[in-house]
């Protein structure tokens, strides 16, 4: 045998099993900081409701119209026409009639469809793709005052206004928008004088109740003010909603199964009931996080205001967006909640510009502060790509929260002292033994998440994150596979 080969030694693969293997515990690669949690603040709920009482809104304000599709052409129910305040007291009747006089139009990228100063008696629905709403400012040139997107609608005011538009619109890519025309309302109604009758008192009362309500659409509080004497002070009260939201405590649950001959034989170093419990309620945890930005109950995203929602003006998010954000939620801010990914676009959008933002510390982390306000990162807001399994192309949202119940914000909701309770909502109970020797264990945690105020949650949408800027300044390296270095 060569001298190479001879074993001169215990090989370390025989060794190691003499020796006490220094070991972790199990390592789970899903858990993330989850710092929503911990920035929530949250309020015990008796009796697993907590209810909202807000003023009475005597003029909702708009929502976006929902569209179905059938056969791949998008429209909409005519209740949907509810969602435009000038439509919302008419009855089912005429709105059916109105619903079906609407046309589908296919527009191009650049098409002007209103022109500030001039006639254009007819309301658009976006179906699909963006427009944006242009002003001419005081110094004469254009200015972009909102950008549209699915769902929204303009024009409804030209159907029962015989004044120039105010505004120009244009679409910025291409279009399907449903149309009516006030040559076809005019139509509708005039072979139906009931109708019209309808129509023109709905039209009346919606403008007679615009001149009495702020801006929120809530009742003007009737004041006066000034030095002069001899005045009759006005009289006046606030009116409470009738029937205020309530939220139900939700529930996420699992059972989790230990064999006894596991935790009898094998519970050293490492109890295994308490590391099968630890990376379940991790998982459980992840869980309550996504449920409070992407339920469709009470999740964040769904909980986000027609009128709060703004989409990104370029596609990457800029400073400008997130400026435009912190209009909307402008009353003592608290955080920003993005995905890294937006994050990381954000700050690309800063270093083009030169400005890069400042940073800060949250719970042991640096994160990055845009106007004093932190982007706190969760990849729960999900980013979303036609390709599934990459993660560097796509749109996300990024929401601005204000949080806490004294500052009619958003707030966690949960209970406390629930039986079997091993931290605050989250029970932990032995459902018994099975006649194979398995232990059942059912952990179960109730939480839910409330909007006191529409003003306090704001989200920005449509936000790319794989856009990059190419630098003048940056040479790219050519590689030969065939020449050394």
């Amino acid at each position: 045998m060569a001298d190479n080969l001879i074993q001169r030694s215990v090989t370390t693969s025989v060794a190691r099993n003499l020796a006490n293997t220094t070991k972790t515990p199990p390592q789970l690669a899903s858990i993330t900081p989850r710092h929503l949690l911990s920035l929530l603040p949250w309020v015990h709920v008796e009796g697993g409701t907590y209810r909202v009482n807000r003023t009475k809104v005597e003029l909702p304000r708009a929502e976006r119209v929902e569209f179905t599709l059938v056969d791949g052409v998008a429209g909409f129910q005519p209740l949907a026409l509810r969602s435009i305040p000038l439509f919302a007291k008419l009855s089912d009747a005429i709105l059916k009639k109105i619903a079906d006089s609407f046309k589908t139009e296919t527009v191009t990228l650049g098409n002007t469809l209103v022109a500030e100063g001039k006639d254009r008696n007819k309301f658009f629905v976006i179906a699909q793709g963006q427009v944006e709403v242009l002003s001419k400012g005081v110094h004469g040139s254009d200015l972009r005052i909102a950008l549209l997107t699915e769902g929204e609608y303009f024009g409804e005011a030209d159907l029962v206004s015989d004044k120039p538009s105010e505004v120009t619109i244009r679409t910025i890519n291409p279009c399907v928008l449903l149309t009516l025309s006030r040559t076809d309302l005019d139509g509708l109604l005039n072979d139906t004088p009931v109708l019209k009758q309808e129509f023109t008192k709905a039209v009346e009362e919606h403008l007679e109740l615009l001149a009495t309500v702020n801006k929120y659409g809530e009742r003007n509080i009737d004041l006066v003010s000034g030095l002069a004497e001899n005045v009759i002070i006005p009289e006046t009260f606030v009116d409470y909603s009738e029937s205020p939201r309530e939220y139900s405590l939700s529930a996420v649950q699992t059972v989790v199964r230990v064999h006894t001959r596991v935790s009898d034989l094998y519970n050293n170093p490492y109890n295994q009931l308490e590391e099968q419990l630890r990376l379940t309620i991790e998982g459980i945890k992840e869980r309550q996080e996504w449920e409070l930005i992407n339920n469709k109950s009470f999740g964040l995203l769904h909980s986000v205001h027609p009128s709060h929602r703004i989409s990104a003006r370029y596609g990457a998010p800029t400073p400008d967006d997130l400026d435009e954000l912190l209009a909307l939620v402008w009353k003592k801010p608290s955080f920003f909640l993005a995905h890294p990914k937006a994050i990381a676009a954000f700050e690309r959008e800063c270093t083009w510009r030169g400005v890069p933002p400042n940073t800060t510390t949250v719970f042991g982390t640096p994160v990055i502060l845009w106007r004093g306000v932190p982007l706190i990162p969760t990849d729960k807001l999900e980013v979303k790509s036609r390709y599934a399994f990459n993660q560097w192309l796509g749109t996300t949202n990024i929401l601005l929260l204000r949080v806490g119940e004294e500052e009619q914000g958003v707030v966690g909701l949960h209970q406390q002292g629930i039986p079997g309770e091993i931290s605050p909502s989250l029970s932990a109970r032995l459902m018994g033994l099975d006649n194979l020797g398995v232990a059942s264990y059912l952990l179960s945690l109730y939480f839910s998440a409330a909007v006191l105020t529409d003003d306090a949650i704001g989200v920005l949408e449509n936000v790319e994150v794989g856009y990059y800027h190419h630098y003048e300044h940056s040479v790219p390296v050519a590689y030969n596979s065939g020449a050394g270095i």
